[in-house]
């Protein structure tokens, strides 16, 4: 038996959206009673949206190109989907407050506790439980993240990626820039916005799938990121 878990955010208008990036727009644009031609309708059936928004909307992946302008053309529609397809783990930082830094020897100490070691090729989901306390209030925005060191870390562990429920990798002002330098230049990336981490705490290694739009010379995509357990 298959169990599917999500880890992807829902997509809607007004939606919280990281700081200077495009607010999130979903306005009716076409509907079944304008193509049955109906006059004067008493009901609005939409058969088509009209989406505005950005492409680090919600989960989404970071592209190679977006970590800084040294890595033009390292755009999302030329990353392998093999780094989107791999296996995961997810490591326990429930404990952590707003606005702290995950640093190496805490993930160390995260795998030797949950008895999981870092492959080549993971994707490492970090658990903080800040979704579930602070979506949509004003501390949003004041999420742990890992350090430059852990960043550094990770990437010489040769992973695909690491994802968190924040909507930086790093701790703005603090970390963030530093972290999105590093993955650049080690060459993996990271997952922002992700949800339903809890659900994987305690369960060991399962199948990661979080494939990108094929965006153009695109700076990074919204995903659908699934983890799949096989039982």
């Amino acid at each position: 038996m298959t169990e599917i878990i999500d880890l992807s955010q829902e997509i809607f208008s007004g939606m919280p959206v990281y700081k200077g990036l495009p607010k999130v727009k979903m306005t009716i644009y076409a509907t079944h009673e304008q193509w049955e031609k109906i006059p004067n309708p008493t009901t609005i059936t939409p058969s088509v949206y009209k989406l505005e928004l950005g492409e680090h909307t919600g989960t989404h992946v970071d592209a190679l190109n977006h970590m800084g302008s040294q890595f033009v053309g390292q755009s999302i529609d030329t990353m392998p989907l093999s780094m989107f397809y791999t296996e995961g783990i997810c490591l326990n930082f429930s404990h952590k407050g707003l606005s702290e830094l995950i640093e190496p020897e805490e993930i160390e100490n995260a795998c030797h506790k949950a008895g999981i070691e870092i492959k080549k090729g993971d994707t490492v989901l970090l658990y903080t439980d800040h979704y579930r306390k602070f979506f949509g209030t004003e501390n949003w925005q004041h999420g742990p993240g890992v350090s430059s060191a852990t960043a550094t870390w990770l990437g010489n562990k040769k992973i695909s990626a690491f994802g968190v429920e924040t909507m930086s990798p790093g701790v703005p002002k603090v970390s963030n820039r530093e972290v999105h330098q590093i993955c650049g230049e080690l060459g993996f990336t990271h997952y922002e916005n992700m949800i339903n981490l809890d659900k994987l705490i305690g369960k060991g290694r399962f199948r990661f799938i979080a494939l990108p739009l094929r965006i153009r010379g695109g700076t990074g995509s919204p995903v659908r990121a699934v983890a799949i357990f096989e039982k």
